[in-house]
């Protein structure tokens, strides 16, 4: 069975990405800050082999030790999903450096210290598949975003140089782009009365949020070497049409 392993697996993307990915037949590794126990008993249901490994993955120590306890259980890494991540919404004049700083270290200098410790097997395999969630916003401005928007950019560009460096060992890096998802994080940002629904929805040309379904089908679908293997430093954006739609918005309802 091929090995996944999954950060930010106890809600949202990463849990529906787990169940997906267990569905298709794949052992699993969970990484997340808290115990992922919903998303455990999920993909037992299916059949599959799954651990959890709780931990902050901004920390090189707690990197290299779950990735440490992966080769001691499977000996192997076929698929990293780099999916866990923090937003932070204020205005640019208002946010700190420390603030700013953890946006990075989560969403940036994570991804890339899975992927150096990951890589390792995977290289000697000679054959993986790294999936980052990046966003739209990593693709395009988001207003009152600017460290999460940095280090989604970040992201896309930290895929396309891995892509460069390891496809050649056989080893594939390609991003998702998602745009609005209704998730938890979601949730939490309308609570605070920032958006509604109708905000996001005006402005999608498909009419509707994106779901955790769509985003995981998208890193299945970039995971798996029949379907996707030579597919390598590319952005899958997976927005309904958001990035691609320069209409205004009563022209855009206009086509409904």
């Amino acid at each position: 069975m091929p090995v996944a392993v999954i950060t930010g697996a106890a809600q949202g993307i990463g849990r529906r990405t787990a169940e997906t990915l267990a569905e298709l037949g794949y052992s699993l590794a969970l990484s997340d800050l808290k115990p992922a126990t919903e998303t455990l008993a999920a993909v037992h249901k299916f059949g599959a082999e799954a651990v959890e490994h709780v931990g902050d993955i901004s920390d090189e120590d707690v990197v290299t030790r779950f990735a440490a306890s992966v080769k001691g259980r499977w000996g192997r890494a076929d698929v990293l999903v780099n999916n866990a991540g923090i937003s932070f919404i204020a205005p640019a004049e208002t946010i700190t450096a420390a603030d700013f700083r953890r946006v990075l270290d989560v969403n940036l200098v994570a991804p890339f210290l899975l992927a150096k410790v990951f890589s390792e097997m995977m290289l000697k395999q000679k054959a993986g598949s790294i999936v980052n969630v990046a966003s739209i916003a990593g693709l395009v401005g988001v207003a009152d975003r600017s460290a999460y928007n940095a280090s989604k950019h970040g992201l896309v560009g930290l895929t396309r140089t891995l892509a460069a460096e390891w496809g050649g060992c056989g080893v594939r890096c390609n991003a998702v782009c998602p745009g609005w998802v209704k998730t938890d994080m979601d949730d939490s940002a309308q609570a605070s009365g920032l958006y509604t629904d109708a905000d996001i929805i005006n402005r999608v040309p498909m009419g509707r949020f994106a779901s955790p379904d769509d985003i995981a089908r998208a890193i299945a679908f970039l995971a798996d070497p029949k379907q996707s293997g030579f597919i390598n430093g590319h952005t899958l954006t997976v927005d309904g049409g958001w990035t691609a739609d320069g209409s205004w918005e009563s022209l855009r309802l206009s086509h409904r």
